[in-house]
């Protein structure tokens, strides 16, 4: 399998789908997947002749499960080097949820400086900053995460099935029809991962202040976001991002969850084909 060793010596698994000389899409999955997440997007980029690269987060999937460096400095750094391995230029940086927060922060400290980054998609993005302080009054109490840490150290199995069981996708929501296969497969790359990874990622995620990463962002911005996410509320974060970006576009969808990009692929494959073609 294809590994590329970070600076810190840890390595991160990737894929790189499609021909060599096709403009590059970069997908930063979120807590606590991995690059199967974006499955249904990969896919349909290759058809549409693109090339698509994925990389498991430090501690995630396939890659070396470190009990460091699980913050999103080194997720960014762990990105570019991914970037800096397969040589991308000209690169669309596609994040969801903490992976928006890690694109946010490679496009911001990596991508832009080197001139590699074409464009960028913040999907259900954590950024600017989900937890409550005196300077972000509308964020969440300290004591959701502490409550997610506190779910994952005491059965990280169970945790792993409740969440996309209920939340994630909004199968909890009346008249809501649950995949089975989805909630598995969001188990199973859960579970792949390390739960010390997993840990540290609910601080990184959530009380990393992404004001200034998205100020420095210059290239072209789509944000997108589900009116209905129940695990990073729209307030919070995208009506914000929006507001201190510099050159993007917010597009919501009513009634949409978290996990829209798997469970509304074909309407979100479309907004993202729009965004990386025009």
């Amino acid at each position: 399998m294809p590994f590329v060793t970070t600076s810190d010596g840890v390595d991160i698994f990737y894929k790189d789908w499609g021909p060599k000389d096709a403009q590059p899409i970069v997908f930063h999955h979120g807590w606590p997947l991995s690059a199967d997440d974006w499955d249904a997007q990969m896919l349909f980029f290759l058809a549409k002749g693109y090339r698509v690269i994925a990389h498991d987060r430090r501690g995630h999937g396939r890659s070396a499960q470190v009990w460091d460096g699980h913050t999103m400095d080194h997720y960014a750094a762990d990105a570019s080097a991914v970037v800096q391995h397969l040589d991308l230029r000209n690169a669309v940086h596609i994040g969801h949820s903490t992976g928006g927060g890690e694109v946010a922060r490679y496009v911001a400290k990596f991508g832009e400086p080197q001139g590699r980054v074409a464009k960028a998609v913040l999907v259900s993005a954590v950024p600017p900053l989900m937890v409550k302080t005196a300077a972000n009054p509308g964020g969440l109490p300290i004591e959701v995460f502490d409550g997610f840490r506190k779910a994952l150290a005491d059965n990280r199995a169970q945790f792993f099935v409740d969440v996309p069981t209920g939340p994630f996708y909004g199968y909890n929501r009346p008249g809501a029809k649950a995949d089975q296969g989805v909630i598995w497969n969001w188990w199973r790359q859960g579970m792949m991962g390390s739960a010390k990874a997993h840990y540290d990622g609910i601080k990184a995620f959530s009380e990393t202040d992404q004001t200034e990463d998205l100020k420095a962002i210059g290239v072209r911005t789509l944000v997108l976001h589900g009116e209905d996410d129940q695990i990073v509320p729209i307030d919070d974060s995208a009506r914000l991002s929006i507001k201190l970006l510099r050159n993007a576009r917010l597009k919501t969808f009513p009634g949409y969850g978290h996990g829209m990009l798997t469970v509304n692929a074909d309407v979100l494959n479309a907004e993202l084909l729009a965004f990386v073609a025009g």
